[in-house]
């Protein structure tokens, strides 16, 4: 057997497994995904509209095909992101654009209301945040990596972090990556979900985003993204994830 192969074996017996409350393979048990108890919240929190199709839109598709209920809370609403508009008329634009996108992806999107670019961490939006995710009572929250060159998106991940470490038995935290090397820095996946059957609806989630030049998004990497996370997993196509795991999900004793 080859090293590659090996690897590949490796990753999709272990690496993709993780530790603690719900992990992402049990998701996609096909045993179990059609009882109640096995039907699961999803919370995905990103910086502005796109983020979250972008760097997870495959996954959050598979969970919904296998019967999960998936809620996107965007921080912003990309009020800075269209040259030549208002901040009302982007928000506008690029709400309605996250609405289909979601539409495509069969989840529920929800707007925090901070100012794309002036994006704000505080004990307030902590409390807020951790609000809006509480309310979904999500097993599984999704955001951006911390080691983000985006302020935006170092936001959404700071406070949800914050969350996660107020409620550390109530929900599962991955991190997601966009645009790897020129936004998300360093990042190497713990998990890996095979995302070959809705990479085309990912697209399509993508691509509600007119606005923001949705081929270029891609440009930006992505599509390398899904092809590289792919071979790394020996399937067409993947995405890639970080597990933060607590003192009481470790299997080390802390005295």
């Amino acid at each position: 057997m080859s090293t590659t192969n090996t690897r590949r074996g490796f990753i999709k017996n272990t690496g993709a497994l993780g530790l603690g409350l719900v992990t992402l393979p049990s998701l996609f048990n096909k045993e179990s995904r059609n009882t109640p108890e096995a039907k699961k919240k999803i919370v995905c929190v990103g910086g502005h509209p796109d983020d979250p199709e972008s760097g997870c839109g495959g996954t959050l598709a598979k969970l919904r095909h296998a019967g999960h209920e998936v809620t996107i809370i965007y921080l912003t609403t990309g009020e800075a992101g269209i040259p030549g508009k208002s901040h009302d008329e982007a928000a506008a634009i690029r709400k309605q654009e996250a609405i289909n996108a979601c539409k495509v992806l069969n989840a529920k999107p929800i707007f925090a209301g901070q100012i794309d670019g002036d994006s704000i961490v505080n004990n307030e939006w902590v409390s807020r945040i951790k609000q809006l995710i509480m309310d979904e009572k999500p097993d599984i929250v999704f955001t951006h990596w911390p080691l983000d060159s985006h302020k935006d998106h170092q936001s959404a991940s700071l406070l949800t972090i914050q969350s996660w470490i107020q409620e550390p038995q109530q929900f599962s935290l991955y991190f997601f990556e966009v645009c790897i090397g020129e936004q998300t820095l360093i990042f190497h996946p713990t998990d890996y979900v095979d995302i070959t059957d809705t990479q085309e609806q990912k697209k399509l989630a993508v691509y509600c985003h007119v606005s923001q030049d949705p081929p270029g998004i891609y440009e930006c990497g992505h599509a390398a993204m899904e092809d590289f996370r792919g071979r790394e997993l020996g399937v067409k196509a993947a995405e890639g994830f970080v597990r933060i795991v607590g003192k009481k999900e470790s299997n080390v004793l802390i005295s």
